[in-house]
């Protein structure tokens, strides 16, 4: 049985990991004009994934076919997610490319719900951003509002893989491979925009701190929250998401917001959190520590059992 104060510290881990992820795509947007953002996004992959993999040491014999092309579609999807998502942040201040964003696992919470009430929140997410689009969507650059919804259906795929690879891979061992499939398919576009930028000493370690916040750090927080927290409690929580990416744009980049712009952000979030519950399964209990994403610990479903948004990370790595 949990306690109560044992509840609160799970809570202030899942936030904690929330507000690393956040803090490090601001931190990621400082790397944009030294390396651009296929420097970036290799650096970010390829320094997560040698830390993934010098502390998960995955095992790469006794896999089927199956099991790796798991593991091809998680990278694939890691890679395109994060391209995509910091070609967006260029573009456009980070609270509302993350509400846009969240556009994307939203929908898979409705379409899993199966009930009428998902789609009432389906339709409160889709009022917050049309109040985001007030004044014109070319405030936000109408590119770089596409590519964070592009990024959104990205993220719903990686939620899908990330819980099927969870299911096949012990602990976080599906994780660490995909994340290394991300960094080579990344790496070279890297190298031909940054050259030999990339090796500087200062964009080193930004781009150290940039994995640390982006996957270390969160993963490590939430694996330890996890073991005393509902899943369905911690999916409510990740769905502060938008405003805790506004935040870390306002203190870190100077991003300002409109008044508009800040209700809309509202809106999402609560209609995020409004489709999570309305996805989660009744009884929910404590999740299991392990599991396929950065942004979580939890395994995907049993094979042959339907797949749940509420089951699956709802928090994308950056």
């Amino acid at each position: 049985m949990i306690n109560s104060s044992g509840r609160a510290g799970a809570v202030g881990l899942v936030l904690g990991g929330a507000l690393s992820v956040h803090f490090g795509s601001a931190v990621a947007a400082l790397l944009f004009p030294r390396v651009g953002v296929p420097g970036t996004v290799a650096l970010r992959l390829t320094i997560g994934a040698l830390l993934m993999l010098l502390v998960c040491r995955p095992r790469l014999r006794g896999h089927d076919r199956a099991d790796w092309l798991a593991v091809g579609a998680f990278g694939l999807a890691l890679a395109g997610m994060n391209s995509v998502f910091y070609q967006a942040i260029e573009r456009i201040p980070l609270g509302p490319a993350v509400t846009l964003e969240v556009l994307g696992p939203l929908t898979l919470s409705v379409l899993t719900a199966r009930r009428w009430t998902a789609w009432c929140w389906a339709g409160l997410a889709l009022a917050g951003v049309a109040l985001l689009g007030q004044g014109g969507f070319d405030r936000l650059h109408p590119v770089g509002a596409g590519l964070a919804l592009g990024a959104g259906a990205l993220w719903a795929a990686y939620i899908v893989c990330s819980a099927r690879v969870g299911g096949r891979f012990p602990r976080a061992d599906g994780l660490a491979l995909a994340l290394a499939l991300a960094a080579v398919l990344t790496l070279p576009f890297g190298l031909a925009d940054a050259g030999a930028r990339l090796w500087h000493p200062g964009v080193l370690a930004l781009g150290a701190g940039l994995a640390l916040l982006a996957s270390v750090l969160p993963y490590t927080l939430e694996l330890l929250a996890l073991r005393r927290l509902a899943t369905s409690t911690f999916a409510v929580l990740m769905s502060l998401g938008p405003a805790l990416a506004a935040l870390a744009g306002w203190l870190i980049l100077g991003q300002d917001l409109h008044p508009v712009e800040v209700l809309a952000i509202g809106l999402v979030v609560v209609a995020s959190i409004g489709a999570v519950r309305a996805a989660a399964p009744r009884g929910d209990g404590p999740a299991a520590p392990v599991g396929g994403g950065p942004g979580s610990a939890r395994p995907g479903p049993p094979p042959g059992e339907p797949f749940s948004a509420a089951d699956a990370p709802p928090e994308a790595p950056r």
